[in-house]
């Protein structure tokens, strides 16, 4: 079945970096479009970074991350990162890796990322 498990969370302070992963299994990791999506207690899971599929990749950042996130993916490993540097506070939440296949969305259980100082 479909798995993804994410790691490399934790806590840093304002201004650090940390480098999310995320392990996929249960599917053919090169097909797909991956996501990571990020929540805080009481809000709505936030789309922060997409790269797609196949030859080409592109990617896709929401405003308040651009420039400072990184997605990539190594297909070798079916692997998926989030790099992230000059964190900033209001970036603390849970982060979650997610796939769609086949009109059903796949996620992980998330690790929570923490910026303060």
């Amino acid at each position: 079945q479909v798995r993804l498990v994410e790691s490399g969370g934790g806590f840093v302070q304002p201004g650090g970096s940390l480098r999310l992963s995320c392990a996929a299994s249960g599917f053919t990791f090169s097909m797909y479009s991956m996501r990571w999506y990020r929540q805080t207690p009481g809000t709505e899971r936030e789309l922060v970074a997409f790269i797609s599929s196949g030859l080409g990749t592109t990617t896709n950042y929401v405003d308040s991350v651009r420039g400072r996130f990184t997605i990539s993916k190594d297909e070798a490993k079916n692997t998926v990162y989030l790099q992230m540097n000059s964190l900033k506070p209001e970036d603390t939440a849970v982060y979650y890796c997610n796939t769609w296949i086949a009109a059903t969305g796949y996620w992980g259980r998330g690790t929570q990322v923490s910026v303060s100082s």
